[in-house]
């Protein structure tokens, strides 16, 4: 009897024997929680890709002007003049050609060379002068006469640019580069056009989607145009592409 009584008690001291878990994981405190690094914004990194994008649309803008210029177009022009019965004289063609001469010294003297590098106007008015050269010694003088005139009209455009006649020329800016050739852009959104190269700017007007526009230079993301309308502004850089 004594017996049953002690085995009893043993079975009741085991099952009033707290329950503990074991290898049961603490809990995570707030602080002990992983924080996800927040990646800053590399504005100088952003104006950077800005300024590659907007050179990409510069170099194909004057691959395009170089093609609609092609020495084989102008060639055939010349070997056309050079067929017909021109009235065009050896003196009538060496005074276009001085006069040429004249218009792209010029330019050179009042700002189409900065250094070594020399302007858009002022590279293709010295090839075409070249080549008016080698159509006199050819006696063709048609020839020569007409490519000596569009020497100076591109002078005569090279000093445009450099007297700010151009439209959206305006006053430059402070960082403010301009392209090497205006532009042909449009909008890829509807867009605002903003009187400075920046968001604190007031808005000037606001363009379609589609609205073709000529760009002159840029400011970091900022792009300095005119539309159809001959109005200009700036407008940022992720709102207008490449005109088809």
């Amino acid at each position: 009897m004594r017996s049953s009584v002690l085995l009893l008690v043993a079975l009741l001291g085991v099952a009033c024997k707290p329950h503990r878990p074991g290898n049961v994981p603490p809990v995570r405190s707030s602080r002990d929680s992983v924080r996800v690094p927040v990646p800053s914004r590399d504005t100088a990194l952003e104006n950077r890709a800005a300024r590659l994008e907007l050179r990409v649309l510069e170099q194909e803008a004057q691959v395009d002007a170089l093609q609609s210029r092609l020495d084989d177009a102008r060639r055939e022009v010349v070997r056309a003049m050079a067929k017909l019965q021109s009235l065009a004289t050896r003196a009538e063609a060496a005074s276009g050609m001085a006069e040429a001469e004249i218009a792209l010294q010029a330019l050179r003297t009042n700002g189409g060379a900065n250094g070594s590098q020399l302007s858009p106007e002022l590279l293709q008015g010295n090839e075409l002068l070249q080549l008016a050269g080698s159509e006199f010694d050819k006696q063709n003088y048609a020839g020569a006469l007409y490519l000596a005139t569009e020497a100076k009209n591109a002078a005569a455009a090279g000093q445009g640019r450099v007297r700010g006649d151009d439209p959206g020329s305006g006053a430059s800016r402070k960082g403010e580069t301009p392209f090497a050739l205006p532009l042909r852009l449009q909008t890829t959104g509807r867009a605002n056009v903003r009187e400075g190269p920046g968001a604190g700017f007031k808005v000037s007007f606001t363009l379609e989607t589609g609205t073709p526009l000529i760009a002159y230079s840029y400011v970091d993301q900022w792009v300095r145009v005119r539309d159809e309308a001959d109005r200009g502004g700036w407008i940022h850089q992720t709102l207008v592409g490449r005109r088809p």
